[in-house]
């Protein structure tokens, strides 16, 4: 891999992509330290569109089963 500086937009676009994934896990301290190296870097978040929504709810990532694969048990309950 090579240790080249990132340009700008590539150190932006990064950023935003790691904010992201901070805010789908509900982890809003490292979001805010994300968004203030942006900030820094002259990045200034769009204003939110009048009709969408606020805080829209996460979707499951596509093909994620909570089901337990055929022929295992799930966790033992402890009788004693």
């Amino acid at each position: 891999m090579s240790r080249e500086p990132m340009s700008e937009d590539s150190m932006v676009a990064a950023l935003l992509r790691e904010r992201d994934a901070y805010q789908r896990q509900n982890r809003a301290d490292r979001a805010a330290q994300v968004t203030e190296q942006l900030r820094l870097r002259g990045y200034e978040d769009p204003e939110p569109a009048e009709d969408a929504p606020e805080d829209p709810e996460p979707a499951e990532a596509p093909g994620v089963d909570r089901t337990p694969p055929k022929g295992r048990r799930g966790a033992s309950k402890r009788t004693t």
